[in-house]
Order: structure tokens, then sequence, then C-alpha cells
């Protein structure tokens, strides 16, 4: 369900790209493009990441997710800006990801034009947080992913 906190990197994961921040790596039935916040993790702290995810299925086609720095307070939004465009995301936990193949297209053509996104929230304390990620190597990464896992045959 939720890319940006899938699979970690094994032996099985294979990196397709790697350019500007971003990574398409493909997981077998499931190929990413992926990339960490700017910010580095503190020792001990959750390490923000945000991608999309393709499934050699198509039941995930651009999924956008990801894991952020810290636990927003309980019912309030998540935005995510890609430029000057917000697009409001589904929360639980430290965990976001978009609501449906409308947004996520959405999401994918703002990244194609934008230099930076950010997430932003607030924390159980009610301090703003943002987590924010360069876009450099971000279409690379979304077309290389999405290629590896089009042309995968799924048996049903």
């Amino acid at each position: 369900m939720l890319a940006a906190i899938g699979p970690p990197l094994s032996a099985r994961a294979t990196v397709v790209y790697a350019g500007g921040g971003w990574a398409a790596i493909d997981f077998g039935t499931v190929c990413e493009a992926r990339a960490r916040s700017v910010l580095e993790a503190p020792r001990g702290r959750v390490q923000a990441t945000a991608g999309l995810a393709f499934s050699a299925d198509r039941r995930r086609w651009g999924e956008f997710s990801a894991r952020l720095s810290r636990v927003p307070r309980p019912g309030s939004s998540v935005m995510l800006t890609i430029g000057r465009r917000p697009f409001l995301l589904i929360a639980r936990d430290n965990l976001a990801w978009s609501r449906g193949a409308a947004q996520e297209q959405a999401i994918i053509a703002a990244a194609r034009a934008a230099d930076s996104m950010q997430i932003e929230a607030r924390d159980g304390g009610g301090r703003r947080f943002r987590d924010t990620y360069p876009l450099a190597g971000a279409p690379t990464a979304i077309d290389s992913a999405a290629a590896r896992c089009a042309g995968k045959n799924v048996q049903r």
C-alpha cells in the first residue's frame, strides 16, 4: 500500500536508476521511484522518505506515499506541495499516501514541472514540521520504475 515504506533494499532489489537524489528500484512485483528528504534524520529518528509505486499487475500505478519525519497530530491535515500545487494526503501514524488515481497522475505531472516538493503537517504538540525533497532526477526515476514494471508479465 505504501511505496516509501515498501521493502528495504535487499539482494532481491535491483537499482534501475539513481540520480539527483532519486532512485528507481525493482523489488520484483513492485517498482518504485524513491527519495529521502533533504534533512538527514538524527540517529535513532525516522528518516523521511517519499516515492511512487508501480506494480506489475497495475493495481498500483503511480501511487504516492511517504514516511514522515514525525507523527502528525490526530485529525490534522497532511499536505504535499509540489511547486505551488497542494495535494491533501491520507495519513495514519507517520505514513501518508495519495487519494487515488486522478491525484496520483496530477502528482506525477506536478513533479515533472517543479524543482522541489514538501510534505507539511503539525505534530502532537502542535508544532509544524516539513519534510522537503528535491525533484532533480525524479522524472527519470519515475519513468524508469514505470517502464521496468510495465514490461513484466504477471501470472493471474
